[in-house]
Order: C-alpha cells, then sequence, then structure tokens
C-alpha cells in the first residue's frame, strides 16, 4: 500500500466488533501492534521492491474499557514512524523513490556493479544532503525502524537492522526517539553509560541492531547483537532494567555492552538469534551482506550453498567463551524459542547445563531472499552433489547442542519437527527461554513459502504445534539428520485428521482470506499454557482490482481466535482501512501501557520549507542549487 499524500497525523478510528459476542475481557486495556515496511515516495512504478523495504508503519488497535457503553470499545490507530529518513522523505516533493536503495537491487543477479554502486552513492548523496544547509531534517540515523516491536522496561520498541530501536509512545503510536542502550531521546533524565555504538567514527555501524532483540519473561534483560560490515562483525548487548528481582530471587548479573563475539569471519545477513536462560546462540550462516562483494562481481547479499552453517554458543555475559558448531548450510531468519537442559542429578540452582536445545525455522536455500522480492534464485557459484541438495521448504526444526564434552562441539540432534512449511513463530511470552509446550506460526497450504509469498507476507493457515510432545517422539525414533522429520504429515492430512489430541493443530482461513503473523494473549487466571488468544489481522483478497490493485473501499479485520481449539473465532473487528501485509508484532498489557516511562517531548513533522527561501539572494541561489540536485537524485 502506497501513500497518496504523506500522512503526518495519526489516524485514530473508532471500532465496533462485527460479532454477536462480547470480545474476551482478557484484552481489556491492552492494545495490539503491527509493523511493517509501507513505502511513503513511491511514484516510480515497476522499480525494485521487497517485502523488506519500505518505511515503519504501525498498524493498532487499543481495547477500553468503556464505562458509558460497557464492555470493551476497541480503537484503530495508525501511523508512521517518524525516523530520520522518514522526515526527510516528506520534506522533499521530488523524491520519486525512497532514499534507501532496495532489497531487490542489493539481492538481484541481474544488478551490474554499476547499478548497485549508482543506488548505493545516491543514498549517501542524498543523506550527505539533508546535513547541507537548507535541510528541515537530517539523516543521523538510516534505520526505517520496519520490521518489528517489543516492549522493555518502560519502553516500547519499533526494529529495524540498519539503526538503533525508536520508542514508540503507546496506545497512540506517537513517535519518541532512537533509543542507544543508556538514553532515550525524548525522555527527562537520561542515564549516563556506555552506548550501543560507544564512540569513533565507527560508531554509527556499531549501534545497528538485531530486529529481534529478547526480553527475558524473570530477569527481564534485554538482550541484543550488533552485526555491522566491519570487524569484528558481530557484537553484544544486554541491558538490565531500572530495578527488577526475579522470582528466583536472583537480580540481573550486570550489562554488557557492544562487546565482540569472537569468531566471525565476515559481514553477514543476521536477523534473529537464541537466547536460554543461561546461554546465547549466534547464528553465522552462508548468507553475506558485504558491500565488498561488488569487488568480487557478486550482489551485496549472496548466499554460498557449499559452505557451512555455524552456530556459535556462549554463557550469557560471556560471548569472549563462544564455542561454535557446525553443519550443513541453510538459512534462518526466525528462532521460535531456545532453553538448557540440565544435568541429572544436578538442580536449577547449580546451572549444571547439558546442552542448549533452540527450533527455528530453518530453510535449505536462500531463495525466500529472492522471491520476496519478485526475483529469481541465481544458479549456485558452486554446485551442489546430487546426494547433498534438499528439497525446497522451510519448517520447523530442533537443534541440540552438546555442552558436556568439552573436547567436541556436537549437534546431537537436528531435524524438522513437521514436513509442513512453517514460519513467523511466536509463543506465550512468560514460556519464553524454558521448555515450552505450544509454538504458534503461520503455514501456506498448497505450495512452498517462497513460492507463495512473492513480494507480500500473506499466508492461509494459522498453525499450532505441541513441541514437547514432537521433540519427545523423534528423541524416541530420531529421523534421518538434517533432513528427517518427526511428523511426515502434509497440511491437508492434518486437516482431515481427526484425533482431538493431535500434536498439530491447523486453523486454515477460508479461500481467498490470508492471514500475518499472530500473537498470543493470555487468558487471565487460565490454568494451561494455551489457554488464551490468538490476535491476526486479515484480508479478503476478493476487494482486489483485476490488476492486483486494492479497491478504495478495501477493508481488513482483526481477528481473535481461541488458541485451545485453533478452530474458534470469537471476535471480528471490521477495521476502517486495508492493513498491508507486514511483518512483526506484538501484545502490550494494561500494565505495560500504564508503566511506560515519562516523556518530555515527542517527534514532530518539521515545518514548511517555504520560510527557507525568503532569505538574502546568496541564500536564494543556494537553495536553486540543492533543489536542481534534488531534482537530479529524485
Amino acid at each position: 500500500m502506497a501513500a497518496s499524500a504523506y500522512r503526518t497525523k495519526i489516524l485514530v478510528w473508532q471500532l465496533r466488533p462485527n460479532t454477536a459476542c462480547d470480545l474476551p475481557s482478557d484484552l481489556a486495556g491492552g492494545q495490539y501492534v503491527r509493523n511493517g515496511g509501507n513505502p511513503v515516495a513511491n511514484e516510480q512504478l515497476g522499480r525494485d521492491a521487497h517485502w523488506f523495504d519500505g518505511d515503519g508503519m504501525l498498524t493498532g488497535v487499543a481495547f477500553h474499557e468503556s464505562e458509558e457503553k460497557g464492555g470493551i470499545q476497541p480503537e484503530f490507530v495508525n501511523q508512521y514512524i517518524l525516523t530520520d529518513v522518514y522526515l526527510s522523505t516528506i520534506n522533499s516533493d521530488l523524491l520519486q523513490t525512497p532514499i534507501l536503495p532496495s532489497i531487490a537491487t542489493l539481492v538481484n543477479p541481474l544488478s551490474s556493479l554499476l547499478t548497485i554502486t549508482f543506488r548505493i552513492f545516491r543514498t549517501l548523496l542524498l543523506v550527505l544532503l539533508s546535513h547541507l544547509p537548507g535541510s528541515l531534517q537530517s539523516i543521523k540515523k538510516i534505520s526505517v525502524a520496519n520490521t518489528a516491536i517489543l516492549y522493555h522496561d518502560g519502553r516500547a520498541l519499533a526494529t529495524c537492522e540498519s539503526g538503533p530501536p525508536m520508542r514508540i509512545a503507546l496506545p497512540r503510536l506517537e513517535s519518541v526517539g532512537w533509543f542507544d542502550g543508556k538514553r532515550c531521546e525524548g525522555e527527562p533524565h537520561s542515564a549516563r553509560g556506555s552506548s550501543f555504538g560507544g564512540s569513533g567514527p565507527l560508531s554509527f555501524f556499531r549501534e545497528w541492531t538485531t530486529a529481534h532483540p529478547r526480553v527475558d519473561p524473570e530477569t527481564k534483560e534485554l538482550l541484543l547483537f550488533h552485526s555491522t560490515f566491519v570487524p569484528p562483525y558481530v557484537r553484544y548487548s544486554i541491558v538490565t532494567p531500572r530495578a527488577h528481582k526475579s522470582s528466583l530471587g536472583n537480580t540481573a548479573q550486570g550489562e554488557v555492552v557492544g562487546v565482540a563475539v569472537p569468531g566471525v569471519g565476515s559481514a553477514k545477513m543476521m536477523h534473529d538469534f537464541g537466547v536460554s536462560k543461561r546461554h546465547t546462540v549466534i547464528m553465522d550462516l552462508p548468507l553475506s551482506l558485504d558491500p565488498l562483494n561488488l569487488a568480487k562481481n557478486r550482489p551485496v547479499v549472496a548466499y554460498d550453498p557449499s559452505d557451512r552453517s555455524r552456530f556459535g554458543i556462549f554463557p550469557r555475559h560471556q560471548p569472549q567463551k563462544v564455542r561454535w558448531y557446525e553443519t550443513k548450510a541453510c538459512c534462518i531468519f526466525h528462532t521460535a524459542n531456545s532453553w538448557d537442559s540440565l544435568q541429572n542429578g544436578t538442580t536449577q540452582k547449580e546451572k549444571a547445563v547439558e546442552s542448549v536445545n533452540m527450533l527455528a525455522c530453518r530453510l535449505t536455500s536462500a531463495s525466500l531472499v529472492f522471491s520476496a522480492g519478485a526475483l529469481a534464485a541465481p544458479v549456485p557459484i558452486r554446485p551442489i552433489p546430487a546426494h547433498e541438495q534438499e528439497e525446497e521448504q522451510c519448517r520447523l526444526y530442533y537443534y541440540n547442542f552438546c555442552l558436556k564434552d568439552d573436547t567436541s562441539n556436537t549437534i546431537k540432534h537436528q531435524w524438522a519437527l513437521s514436513a509442513i512449511p512453517f514460519e513467523f513463530p511466536s509463543l506465550r511470552d512468560s514460556a519464553s527461554m524454558s521448555d515450552a509446550t505450544y509454538i504458534y506460526g503461520c503455514s501456506v497450504s498448497d505450495s512452498s513459502f517462497g513460492a507463495a509469498l512473492g513480494r507480500a507476507v500473506k499466508m492461509n493457515s494459522l498453525v499450532k504445534m505441541d513441541v514437547r510432545r514432537l521433540v519427545a517422539r523423534g528423541k524416541q525414533n530420531p529421523p534421518v539428520s538434517v533432513s528427517g522429520c518427526v511428523d511426515t504429515r502434509g497440511v491437508q492430512e492434518i486437516l482431515d485428521s481427526k484425533d482431538v489430541d493431535d500434536p498439530i493443530k491447523i486453523f486454515k482461513m477460508p479461500e481467498g482470506w490470508y492471514a500475518q503473523e499472530s500473537r498470543f494473549v493470555p487468558r487471565q487466571n487460565g490454568i494451561d499454557e494455551d489457554d488464551g488468544w490468538l490476535l491476526s489481522y486479515v484480508f479478503d483478497e476478493s476487494q482486489l482490482k483485476a490488476d492486483g490493485e486494492c479497491r478504495a473501499d478495501a477493508r481488513s479485520e482483526l481477528w481473535v481466535i481461541d488458541a485451545r481449539t485453533m478452530s474458534d473465532v470469537v471476535a471480528r473487528i471490521h477495521l476502517p482501512q486495508r492493513v498491508p501485509y507486514g511483518l512483526h508484532g506484538n501484545w502490550f498489557s494494561r500494565d505495560d501501557i500504564a508503566l511506560q516511562r515519562p516523556i518530555e517531548r515527542l517527534r514532530s513533522v518539521p515545518k514548511s520549507k517555504q520560510a527557507l527561501w525568503q532569505a538574502s539572494w546568496p541564500w536564494y541561489a543556494w537553495m536553486r542549487v540543492r533543489r536542481w540536485v534534488e531534482l537530479c537524485l529524485a
């Protein structure tokens, strides 16, 4: 969805549920928010586009308690995130394409060295121009904050790999300012201490932060990594809360800020990582994101299936003690959960860990990176022997990394829990970093993810897996390492199952309807881990015109699904507009919203540039030159 005009105001709309029953009381006072890219400068049709692109746009539904009407009153809130790039873009009436180059340009095997160099050089010139006289907004951070949103220590944070998080004020979704690990723009009485980037000429790169930080549900620590183009390539940080004591009586062990993770030899596209109670898992996969590839006549983003995948495991606060485990090449964009297994005869207090377990969505190739930009995957530089080739798929995998043997780093188990496509995993927040029972995710019923998505993130099935039972079954009768599956059924076979105790349950969307990533909301005073609701934005594509464009009156809905049954839609909320297919969302509870940190000022749109022209003739001449440069780069 492209903006026909730059939106600078928050859209708020009172809604009513399209259902005969009341909304679950567990939603009262909370808010569901989803992040995603929506390019604001998009006038040049046919340009390169990728669903990693676009300015961050937040779409939320707040569930207010209505004293007058009784019950719950939903409220729709939609707002662009006011990043430096967004604010600079809307202050130029000439830009026809986004300031930042499309990921599709960087990954396209047909993009010439000249094309990629020009796109990068254009971005650098536009950034430089934003710092010169006549600009209303300088671009100090190039993040578009378009990937995910999370809550930590009184702050809602929107994230993207190309910069630090941006704080968002709930429930109106206003932009507050960049958070550097210690200080946050727009807040009073900011703390002192080291920031993610530190100091020096490379601080700009060092503050780039994963789009998927993790928050420990007990210690409330925020764990992050920073992947950059310059050695040591990966750094690691832990941000402790203001004051917290866990239910175990432990306090956070102290902050770690920008500490190098040794052993990574080149720049990689790292999107996610794994975190258990005691350990962290960094994934060094053969998917490079390196401008130096241009010197080798290779795309900036390149995948080498003949290389190895490496997993670095280290104690949470000691990245220097990393141990590397190698296996067959693959791509992993999202991990679902990680947890520790204790040695027999030890107690939780002794913290003797035998192995680290991780669930992750494993792709057998990087085809998803290309199909998300409507591109054909390139032919591998080095041919893969027939006996090593795998079918194209993305499945939920189980990994078990053995720690008890100090002489060798062994991956004891690595196989898929199910044969069905599986991505965009989530779980109950309180169960993360422990041996959780259920993982929720998205699937497609008729093809692989790479074939189904194209330039849009749309799925027609929501999935719930009893991963504890499937892992136990796999350990009892281990599948073939790497390529094997515990449950070999397809989507339709699972849908046809009459077994009420089936470890895999699928909610199939009606024909022509598509869902997005779902988030779990626990039921108050619930007993079981799955006692709660799944929230997901959905869209009926019969509202599209013949050319695939949206009708002006197209509308999305927010569905509330019973997570226990995975069959009952307990509420459907009609939204006032279509919600573009996006990336990751989150649920913010009543307490999250109430306990937000104080805000001194919000980000805002700069005033009109018209006043800049009303000056002396030398200034007027400079503004004419500046406008000519903008026109050349538009």
